[in-house]
């Protein structure tokens, strides 16, 4: 009888009005374009990928940050953090057992259903018993709150890793800055250098009356500024330092042990297979747009967020229908303790408990249009994180290509300068020119080392970048929610209220 009365009840449950108006994208349907295309195959990044630096101590600072981070051991709280709730939310799938005791001495009243000589006398009122329930969840309501937050954790899992690859990713950006700085110490080192014997030169010829005090003083006014650049990258060399010490969880004095880079030799040596931007070729995997939904943590912790939110729509659904509830007791009650412990005194008890919502100021339907909203919410913001991530495979490429280009102009303009320097020093090691000359075309010729080591730092981080739009390796063992991108958000709905 109780079932027969809520399947008819259930009819009357209202959702008129209340609907998903968005879709998730298929990524397999969005144009990768001329970007993407015909770019030679590689494979996806490994999780070490920014082993192809071969910088022994980067290596070793990654890996200390990964260990260390604050970051990341917050990530890994949340994930045992919706473990634990995830366990609340399968209690309530489950059977309940408990036991309640009580006694309490109280004053009778005369005037109520207790007859003398106990009415109107002090008396224990003692009871103990064992209470069974279980919710039928005929519509399952609790089981769709269990997969919601099932779900939940795989978003924290995806979540955490993105947090790891976000950390990676910044402790090797950082620490390309850094040895750019080391690259730039070394020209601007050369240059004061260079300017200083101009000046010496100036001042020389001075003496000899064969030159000026404007000469003088034009050479003299580039000191200060060389020497003030060279304070200034020395400034960025300790601030970089700090950072990377912070993205490990250490503090400043950690960051002071760590060395010149590797990479900062090869930013501005010749290009004669040294460099090390040469060995990172430009090349992507294989449809990039299809596959990126199953290669980026942050768009897979997305994904499990939409299926998580369609989850408690079945939940908010749920609660329109009747609730029955099968419970039972058995147990001791008796007034006093002289026959508490009796076979008379024994009680016991079983049935179904039946709750339905008729009139509650529209609260059910207003919690289903919340629940629908916010998986709209959800949608859009997978949508947008995967529209946003081949975005920026598309850009890292663009810069790759640009940089490369730029790289080959500059290397060619390096290597004509220094051309001209070698010429002017067999010129003056033969008496046909100035000495002056000789370091004019070599102040040239570092100039053109700095264009060519910041162009060089760039492809190298563009590179580090690109690894991170493509996942970093991080997401390809993740699990992944079913449906798969590419159904509408209508779909999913569909599909849950069919279970």
């Amino acid at each position: 009888m109780a079932c027969s009365l809520a399947v008819v009840l259930s009819g009357c449950a209202d959702f008129s009005g209340i609907a998903l108006q968005s879709r998730l994208a298929d990524g397999s349907a969005l144009a990768a374009g001329s970007t993407l295309s015909n770019i030679g195959n590689a494979a996806w990044p490994s999780s070490a990928w920014w082993e192809n630096y071969r910088d022994p101590q980067l290596n070793a600072l990654v890996q200390q940050a990964v260990a260390d981070s604050p970051s990341l051991k917050i990530a890994q709280a949340r994930i045992r953090q919706a473990s634990s709730l995830a366990g609340v939310a399968r209690a309530a799938t489950l059977p309940k057992v408990g036991v309640e005791a009580s006694s309490t001495r109280g004053l009778y009243s005369e005037e109520y259903i207790f007859p003398p000589p106990l009415g109107g006398s002090w008396n224990w009122d003692n009871e103990i018993t064992v209470k069974a329930s279980y919710d039928l969840d005929l519509w399952d309501k609790d089981r769709s709150a269990l997969e919601s937050a099932l779900d939940t954790i795989h978003v924290s899992a995806a979540e955490a890793r993105s947090a790891q690859l976000n950390l990676e990713t910044a402790v090797v950006r950082g620490y390309l800055q850094l040895a750019t700085q080391f690259a730039l110490r070394d020209v601007a080192s050369a240059t004061l250098v260079q300017q200083t014997s101009i000046a010496n030169i100036a001042q020389r010829k001075l003496n000899a009356g064969l030159g000026t005090r404007l000469e003088v003083s034009q050479a003299e006014t580039a000191l200060p500024d060389a020497r003030s650049n060279i304070e200034k990258i020395d400034e960025n060399i300790a601030l970089l330092r700090n950072q990377i010490a912070a993205l490990s969880g250490k503090g400043p004095g950690s960051g002071e042990t760590i060395r010149r880079p590797v990479l900062a030799t090869a930013l501005i040596a010749p290009a004669d297979g040294s460099d090390s931007s040469a060995q990172l070729p430009i090349a992507l995997p294989d449809n990039v747009p299809a596959h990126l939904v199953g290669r980026r943590p942050d768009v897979i912790a997305q994904r499990w967020r939409v299926e998580a939110m369609s989850k408690n729509i079945d939940v908010a659904k749920a609660a329109f229908y009747p609730d029955i509830n099968i419970s039972a007791f058995i147990g001791l009650q008796a007034l006093g303790f002289t026959n508490f412990l009796s076979a008379s005194s024994g009680v016991r008890g079983a049935g179904p408990a039946i709750s339905l919502p008729i009139f509650d100021g529209g609260r059910l339907r207003a919690n289903l249009g919340a629940q629908t909203a916010a998986l709209d919410g959800a949608i859009e913001s997978y949508n947008n994180t995967l529209v946003q991530a081949l975005q920026s495979v598309a850009d890292q490429i663009i810069k790759l290509k640009s940089e490369q280009q730029q790289r080959g102009q500059s290397e060619q303009a390096l290597a004509l300068s220094k051309k001209s320097y070698d010429l002017a020093k067999r010129g003056y090691q033969a008496g046909l020119t100035a000495n002056i000359n000789v370091i004019q075309t070599q102040l040239v010729l570092l100039q053109q080392q700095l264009r060519v080591a910041q162009i060089r730092a760039g492809y190298l981080d563009s590179w580090a970048q690109l690894m991170q739009a493509l996942g970093g390796g991080l997401g390809d063992d993740l699990p992944q929610p079913l449906p798969q991108p590419g159904a509408s958000g209508d779909a999913i709905a569909a599909g849950n209220a069919g279970k």
